[in-house]
C-alpha cells in the first residue's frame, strides 16, 4: 500500500525483518542539455543508501511537511520536488528551472534490496527536461557530474569507473533510449494511465 502519512526517509528505506521496505512515492529527473545529452551525477560516498554509484541526473522524494509537494494534482508535488532537490543536490538555481518546465514521462514500481540493511520500494514519477543549465554540485551530495552522448551511451555507461543505481538500470533496460530518441516530442509518450512494474 502506498503510503498517504509522515513517515521519515531511514524508515522508508530500512529493510525490515521479514525483508520488506515501505511502498512511497519519488522521482526520477532526466536533465538534458540543448545537444540532447544527458546529465549524470554519481552519488557521494556519504549517501547512506547507495553511495558511490552513478545514476540519472536527480532522485529524490516529495516531502511530506512541505503541503505544496503533497499536491498530485498535474504531478505538481513532484514537479516542486524536484525544483527543489536539482538545486539542492546539483546547484542548479530555482529561477532555471520552474515546475511546469517538466515533462512527465509515467510512473513505475520497482523494488531492490540494495545491501541487505537499505533498499528501495517506489512508485517513481519519471520526469524529463531538455535545457542548458548552470551546476555547482554539493559534495556531500554528488561527487562527479558528466553529460553523456546518445549515440555513445552504451560505450559510456560500460566504462564508468562504479556501477549504475538499480532504478536507473531498469530504466536504462526498459525505455530511455527510445524516450531519449524521441526527446523532441517526448510529451507524445506521456502515460498517467498506467504504472509500469520493472524488475
Amino acid at each position: 500500500m502506498l503510503l498517504h502519512s509522515p513517515v521519515s526517509k531511514r524508515e522508508c528505506h530500512t529493510i525490515k525483518d521479514n525483508g520488506q521496505l515501505l511502498l512511497h512515492r519519488a522521482f526520477s529527473v532526466f536533465l538534458f542539455n540543448k545537444r540532447g545529452e544527458l546529465l549524470l551525477q554519481r552519488r557521494s560516498l556519504s549517501k547512506i543508501t547507495y553511495p558511490d554509484l552513478y545514476t540519472n541526473t536527480c532522485c529524490s522524494h516529495p516531502l511530506f511537511d512541505i503541503p505544496e509537494e503533497r499536491e498530485e494534482r498535474a504531478e505538481l508535488g513532484v514537479r516542486k520536488a524536484a525544483q527543489r532537490r536539482l538545486n539542492f543536490e546539483l546547484g542548479i538555481p530555482m529561477e532555471q528551472i520552474e515546475p511546469q518546465e517538466f515533462n512527465f514521462v509515467t510512473r513505475i514500481l520497482y523494488k531492490d534490496l540494495g545491501d541487505g540493511v537499505w533498499g528501495e520500494h517506489e512508485l517513481d514519477y519519471l520526469l524529463f527536461l531538455q535545457k542548458d543549465v548552470d551546476l555547482d554540485p554539493n559534495p556531500n551530495e554528488v561527487s562527479e557530474v558528466r553529460y553523456v552522448q546518445r549515440q555513445n551511451v552504451e560505450r559510456t555507461l560500460n566504462n564508468l569507473e562504479a556501477p549504475l543505481t538499480p532504478w536507473f538500470k531498469l530504466i536504462l533496460e526498459h525505455k530511455l533510449c527510445f524516450w531519449w530518441d524521441h526527446l523532441y516530442e517526448i510529451n507524445r509518450f506521456q502515460d498517467r494511465a498506467n504504472i509500469h512494474k520493472l524488475e
